[in-house]
């Protein structure tokens, strides 16, 4: 379910429940996928469409935002490579590749981009960014001096890169939109915390983090910088570790360039009640994805705050504490994934609809004190 989707059925709900009620929509996004249709939303830029790979290399059409005024293109890596391409059953990070990241930036820069904001969330690979480098022109070679495909599987089989050809897009402002702070490597880094929901076995996670070790350190013998410096190396499989440091990218949470756009801050301030959600509320939620930036929001203004989830999580309590008066799941019974989809946008307005009522029915009960 898409953001506006979801918006809209929660919209459909509160009407449902009181139609005097008047509701201010605000579709929001934290650098995932989507990301840069919230955006062409709130800004001056129209989304366009550009021909890439997806993380296996079939051909697939992304979409960004690109406001031609500014020369700014926004977009998300998981229009390109992102996990909602491929079934759970078919996933393999091994010989996944980011390749078409790069290929979405290069669509960009040939546009004329002076700026790229790039979200990082729910991408399929864990190839460090070699994808993404090697469509700027760098060649990575085995110890038989043949080339590699540049996919997780090849990591550990880098002898050298060949850098000469490679026109990284120095002259190109890169912003990074993420949440994730992790870093690239260790048992809080891309493989452990990511690689089980992109495909990876348990069994693959110490191979695969000791692969991720070796290109590390080749990247840092070829471009003289260390990929996991900086927190958010993490992110993306090591995307991001590589656009913040072999190409000189800065790094935003996304909540926070998401509310900046779209004046969340101002309608906060003068509303009655604020309500949130996401697919699944948990722990990971506390670090920066949305509800939680828009309950610290609405506990600044003093304005009640509920979260409406597909499911809650282990740490989900969390977000009482972030500013929360209520953390509800639309999840009524047990059912397996495709009944969920199938069901989800009536689920939440009608949990919406019940939220409503039980908050203008304490309301009322108030005022007869």
């Amino acid at each position: 379910m898409s953001a506006p989707e979801a918006v809209r059925s929660i919209e459909k709900g509160i009407i449902r429940a009181n139609p005097e009620h008047k509701v201010h929509a605000y579709p929001m996004a934290d650098g995932g996928e989507g990301t840069s249709e919230v955006f062409a939303r709130y800004s001056k830029g129209r989304l366009v469409e550009c021909s890439v790979a997806d993380a296996y290399g079939k051909p697939v059409t992304a979409r960004y935002c690109w406001n031609e005024k500014d020369k700014v293109a926004i977009m998300d890596a998981a229009s390109a490579i992102g996990l909602n391409r491929t079934p759970r059953e078919r996933r393999n990070p091994m010989i996944a590749s980011s390749s078409g990241v790069g290929m979405l930036m290069r669509d960009a820069i040939d546009r004329g981009a002076q700026e790229i904001i790039i979200g990082l969330g729910g991408t399929a690979t864990n190839d460090g960014g070699m994808g993404l480098l090697a469509e700027f022109g760098a060649v990575f070679y085995d110890s038989s001096r043949q080339i590699l495909p540049p996919c997780t599987y090849s990591l550990d089989r880098i002898a050298f890169i060949d850098k000469r050809r490679c026109r990284l897009p120095r002259h190109v402002k890169i912003t990074v939109a993420c949440d994730v702070k992790n870093h690239l490597l260790g048992e809080n880094g891309a493989t452990y915390v990511f690689g089980r929901q992109k495909g990876l076995y348990k069994t693959q996670m110490v191979q695969v983090d000791e692969a991720m070790v070796h290109y590390r350190d080749k990247i840092r013998q070829t471009f003289h910088v260390d990929m996991d410096a900086q927190e958010g190396s993490g992110a993306a499989g090591g995307i991001g570790g590589l656009l913040l440091s072999v190409c000189g990218a800065s790094m935003v949470p996304g909540i926070e360039l998401i509310m900046e756009y779209s004046g969340l801050e101002d309608a906060i301030a003068k509303a009655d009640l604020v309500i949130t959600g996401e697919g699944q509320t948990d722990r990971q939620t506390l670090f920066g994805k949305v509800p939680y930036g828009v309950a610290a929001l609405a506990r600044k203004h003093q304005v009640p705050c509920i979260c409406l989830s597909g499911a809650l999580g282990p740490g989900y309590e969390g977000m009482y504490d972030a500013g929360c008066i209520g953390v509800f799941s639309t999840a009524d019974r047990a059912m397996d994934f495709s009944t969920a989809l199938r069901t989800g946008k009536q689920k939440l307005e009608d949990l919406a609809y019940s939220v409503i009522r039980l908050a203008d029915g304490l309301q009322a009960g108030n005022a007869r004190k």
